[in-house]
């Protein structure tokens, strides 16, 4: 009687999973036994490479299979079958990768204890950088190392070789492997601290920001790109609210200063299928613009808060509203954008609060020429805790070219007005240390801006505006030149409105508190009598 060969645990478990979480858990315990033996500034690249290969692999098979079919359909016999499910633009016309035979996943891990793993993976990555041009210097090369442990990375090859990432209707396998590359991609910044704030902007802060701006088609740019967040979920809005196949109805335009972090962008828009323009390599965006001729009908950006060295030349066109200051270049970020929105453009940014109200090294004077022409659209303060690589407090900014209401009487004519939203209520913690804003959050805080916007979206849900204490205002420009041009919402929304019912609920917690500390008084001094009567037994 035949035995069945037993699995290890991570793998049976692996094959019982029936979800994508499920199956990220697992292979991001064991991808974690490989730590040790790989330089931690190269970890990602390492195991996002090979779920990238695997992905460009599991692509090409799912492609060859829908020809088969198709040849089989069309009367072709199998000894002529060959020649043409080895056709390149048979893979290439249908937006697949192409993967040579030793690049294939089956293929390595087939061979992988007989050829070397290591060195099939560096061969494999190279194969598929040249023959697709796009891919071109993104893939790592780094699996045929010394300092890697070759039986951990074949036992590593191994599960992810038996992960299920098939796909449904529902979900196709391009989602479920999109999917397993963002969790990684929050693993990573969870381990990483502070060195995780140049790829990784927490998920929920990215959803705010398309959902304001609802980017439907056009140009779309973000000039600190990182791993390409921002993009990916563009995409995603456009497929939840018009279906996958408008996807390519905006066009993605990035620039990453980190090299390893702009070829983590370039396979995370690849392995979510987003035909996007990063640059031909990585480069500082203030000295080098790869993109010096865009004009974007979406800017969307998380860029370094704060930054003290950066290229700055005081005689540089972009500085219409004032030369930034030397050793800090938010402002630097904000006219960047502004220079690269089209005529109706409108900018999401992330920014520390101080943004909202320095005053230091010309700052406040750039502020004040920004709001003076009608630049800025809206404020919202984000809730603490958001970020889990920095606890800098930290806000949005939202500007725009146009607030007029752009050749429809539907929208709002907001000129001369900012709305200020103040969102650091919101939010739930997830652990002790992070923070995320739910669904809930995210749609008041969107239909508050296209309630006041008047947008299209507000008028299907039937969503009106009107000023919330303690949440939003509507503010003029003399108010806020009243306020000295700053920009924190606190000052402009005031306090929320005190309710009878509420003064009640407070006076009982009053009680109950002020009954628990009576309660600790009262401990205090037992404990308090039984330390003075032991030291009083003890010969001195």
């Amino acid at each position: 009687m035949a035995t069945a060969t037993k699995k290890p645990a991570d793998q049976a478990e692996l094959f019982s999973a029936s979800t994508a979480k499920e199956i990220q858990a697992i292979l991001w315990k064991a991808a974690d036994k490989l730590r040790g033996s790989i330089d931690a500034a190269q970890y990602k690249e390492f195991v996002l490479g090979l779920i990238f290969l695997k992905y460009v692999s599991d692509a090409f098979d799912e492609r060859r299979s829908e020809l088969a079919a198709e040849l089989a359909d069309d009367g072709i016999t199998e000894d002529r079958m060959d020649d043409f499910l080895e056709d390149r633009d048979e893979y290439t016309g249908a937006h697949v990768f192409w993967v040579p035979e030793t690049a294939r996943w089956s293929w390595i891990a087939a061979n992988a204890k007989s050829q070397g793993v290591g060195k099939l993976l560096d061969d494999a990555m190279d194969a598929v950088m040249t023959e697709n041009a796009s891919l071109r210097g993104v893939l790592p090369k780094i699996f045929n190392r010394d300092n890697v442990d070759q039986k951990r990375l074949a036992e590593l090859v191994d599960l992810i070789s038996d992960a299920r990432f098939g796909g449904s209707e529902e979900k196709p396998a391009q989602d479920v492997l999109g999917e397993v590359y963002e969790y990684f991609l929050g693993n990573f910044a969870r381990a990483e601290g502070k060195r995780a704030g140049e790829f990784y902007t927490p998920r929920c802060v990215v959803q705010l920001i398309v959902e304001i701006l609802e980017p439907y088609e056009g140009r779309v740019y973000d000039p600190a790109c990182g791993s390409g967040g921002m993009f990916v979920q563009a995409a995603k809005f456009i497929e939840a609210h018009r279906g996958r196949g408008h996807k390519a109805d905006i066009s993605v335009y990035g620039q990453e200063l980190n090299e390893r972090t702009w070829r983590l962008g370039k396979m995370n828009l690849a392995i979510h299928g987003i035909d996007g323009n990063l640059g031909p390599r990585w480069g500082d965006t203030f000295a080098d613009d790869k993109h010096p001729d865009l004009k974007a009908d979406f800017i969307m950006a998380n860029p370094p808060f704060n930054i003290k060295d950066w290229a700055r030349d005081e005689n540089d066109s972009r500085w219409r509203y004032g030369v930034p200051p030397r050793n800090n270049a938010n402002y630097a970020w904000i006219q960047h954008m502004l220079s690269k929105l089209g005529e109706k453009g409108t900018a999401g940014i992330v920014l520390a609060n101080g943004s909202m109200s320095s005053q230091q090294n010309g700052e406040g004077e750039i502020r004040q020429a920004l709001i003076e022409a009608d630049m800025v659209a809206c404020m919202v303060a984000l809730p603490p805790q958001l970020f889990r690589t920095a606890q800098i407090p930290t806000c949005l900014w939202f500007l725009s070219k146009d607030k007029t209401p752009q050749g429809t009487k539907h929208l709002s004519d907001r000129r001369g007005e900012i709305l200020f939203i103040d969102a650091r209520g919101m939010g739930e913690m997830v652990d002790r240390t992070e923070r995320v804003l739910t669904g809930a959050d995210l749609a008041k805080i969107a239909g508050t801006y296209h309630a006041w916007r008047g947008t299209p979206s507000a008028r299907e849900e039937g969503l009106t505006y009107a000023d919330e204490p303690g949440y939003c205002f509507s503010a003029g420009l003399e108010r806020v030149r009243e306020h000295g041009y700053v920009l924190t919402p606190g000052r402009y929304v005031g306090a929320l409105e005190a309710k009878e019912e509420d003064a009640d609920a407070v006076a009982e917690r009053i009680a109950t508190l002020t009954d628990e500390l009576y309660g600790l008084f009262d401990k205090s001094a037992a404990l308090e009598r039984m330390v003075r009567e032991q030291l009083g037994r003890v010969d001195v």
